[in-house]
């Protein structure tokens, strides 16, 4: 029986003039070029084995976007979601600490374009790194994410 993937990530939160405003990332390279909405995704990623859940989530956001949360701050534990194709991502709620947002940056990985072709580029992990309203958050992620954003409102809203 093959491991269960899991990705560890934060889901961080502002509130803006329309209101709530989530930070949401779009995959770089060019597979993902012309691919908008359904594409977008929660900074993630695995976990190293001396890592714990949270201390993941938080390397893993800084790799994607170039910003460090503050270790200090208060999270919010949203649980887990399944995506489509299997893969566990549990993540946690953040206020974003900065006001305004520092320019992110994420790290450059590389992949093979075209597929197959033994060709390698250089990419940014993530090209676009955004704060959206909720609802507009909610059509451009990833449809089985849309459950961390509903537990968040939740959790705030008490």
């Amino acid at each position: 029986m093959a491991a269960k993937r899991i990705s560890f990530g934060l889901v961080m939160y502002r509130f803006g003039d329309q209101g709530l405003e989530i930070l949401i990332s779009h995959p770089g390279g060019p597979k993902y070029a012309h691919k908008d909405a359904g594409h977008w995704t929660i900074p993630k990623g695995g976990k190293e084995s001396h890592e714990s859940d949270l201390e993941a989530a938080l390397r893993e956001f800084k790799e994607e976007t170039g910003l460090k949360v503050p270790a200090d701050s208060e999270f919010i534990d949203l649980g887990s979601i399944v995506q489509k194709g299997g893969k566990h991502v549990r993540a946690w709620g953040v206020c974003c600490p900065w006001d305004p947002l520092p320019e992110p940056e994420s790290q450059l990985v590389s992949v093979e374009w075209p597929p197959g072709s033994q060709q390698w580029m250089e990419v940014p992990e993530m090209d676009r790194i955004e704060f959206f309203p909720r609802a507009e958050a909610g059509e451009l992620v990833k449809q089985s994410q849309v459950p961390l954003f509903e537990r968040l409102e939740e959790c705030l809203e008490t």
